[in-house]
């Protein structure tokens, strides 16, 4: 009996502890379906955004974008491309070696391996007033290594003696200052080329009240340096009508752009020759009509920051491939480079007859200037006369 009773006891105990005892409240299970539901939901968001992210930069990697070991297969037959459309495979004999080239921009990396050998005529930052060459932007650096690089990419006239003047930000930007300054600096260096891969919009006042960075490059052409400068790169439905500043200057070589098919690039400005009221400017004349010449601007290859390989696009790339043609001609002539604004002038016929003008021109395109440059072709148009 008394067994019994305990044990009642402890199941009234116990039912007792069980019933004030504090227990999970039970979800319905249409609330738990539907938070199932939105966890799936997230899970394949999350999976998705992750699996675009891995294709895109699969796309850039073979579309040479970006590189991980050195050029793709695709830089590396851009290069080869792009040698064969301007006839540098016909002259690759030629260097630059002798010719003084000064390069005006953001500067230049020289830890790039494919710079690993290089060794700068002089440099001077106009920026930081760094001693020692930088580039804190980036786009110097792939500018330099179309003309000079000698390594996994082959530069186009890699022996040059190559100055810098960093006249450009790490957001590469530069006032006109700082970039007449900048010329006047490659001016007293003597050189024999300034190429200038950048460019601003033209000012209607420059006339009346002057142009720091024009009224540089008349100096220099009064020295007798040839000064190469990009067309701009606002083609298409942005385009303001003419030619980037610099490059309108009469006495400079305005180089616009193409793509690996000799085809207009996009994104080349076009040339105002006709004349106009404002910003004032009279017609222009053969051969000074804007630009004067196209080369490759479209994904063109280039070395990186960082020791890495690319593609980029843009009247700047094109800029350099007249800069080394240039190079070339002087090395094979040069006596040339001693010929004064005699051999400037000259310099822009033998272009304007040895381009190639694409099917169906017969004078100046206001896009693809004389034509598309044609480097065997310039050398042999500048052969000194007996």
């Amino acid at each position: 009996m008394k067994l019994g009773c305990l044990q009642k006891h402890w199941l009234k105990r116990w039912k007792h502890w069980g019933e004030t005892m504090d227990s999970p409240p039970a979800i319905p299970d249409g609330e738990l379906e539907t938070d199932l539901d939105f966890i799936k939901q997230i899970t394949i968001f999350a999976t998705c955004v992750i699996l675009i992210a891995v294709g895109i930069f699969a796309y850039m990697i073979f579309t040479g974008e970006i590189l991980l070991n050195g050029p793709s297969a695709l830089v590396l037959e851009k290069e080869e491309d792009y040698d064969s459309l301007v006839e540098f495979d016909s002259v690759d004999n030629l260097s630059g070696d002798g010719v003084d080239v000064c390069m005006v921009d953001s500067g230049i990396d020289m830890t790039h391996t494919d710079l690993s050998d290089l060794r700068l005529a002089d440099w001077s930052d106009f920026i930081g007033s760094g001693s020692s060459p930088y580039d804190d932007n980036g786009h110097g650096t792939m500018m330099a290594g179309i003309l000079v690089a000698d390594g996994a990419l082959s530069g186009l006239a890699r022996d040059v003696n190559l100055y810098v003047a960093k006249a450009l930000s790490g957001s590469g930007e530069g006032d006109d200052a700082t970039v007449a300054e900048a010329i006047d600096w490659c001016i007293s260096k003597n050189v024999n080329i300034i190429s200038l891969s950048l460019g601003g919009n033209a000012s209607g006042f420059s006339i009346i009240l002057g142009d720091a960075v024009e009224d540089a490059v008349e100096d220099a052409y009064n020295a007798g340096i040839v000064v190469i400068a990009a067309a701009g790169n606002d083609g298409g439905s942005g385009d303001d009508g003419d030619v980037s500043s610099p490059g309108i200057v009469d006495t400079v070589i305005c180089v616009g752009g193409v793509d690996i098919n000799g085809n207009q690039w996009d994104g080349s400005s076009i040339g105002d020759n006709n004349g106009r009221i404002w910003p004032p400017m009279l017609p222009r004349n053969s051969p000074d009509e804007k630009p004067e010449v196209v080369a490759p601007a479209h994904k063109v290859p280039v070395i990186m920051p960082g020791d890495e390989w690319g593609l980029s696009s843009g009247t700047i790339a094109a800029t350099v491939y007249v800069t080394a043609a240039v190079a070339l001609m002087f090395e094979e002539y040069p006596e040339l480079k001693d010929g004064g604004t005699d051999m400037l002038d000259d310099l822009k016929q033998w272009i304007a007859d040895s381009s190639k003008k694409k099917s169906g021109q017969e004078n100046h395109d206001d896009h693809y200037g004389y034509g598309l440059l044609q480097m065997e072709k310039l050398i042999d148009a500048a052969q000194p006369t007996a």
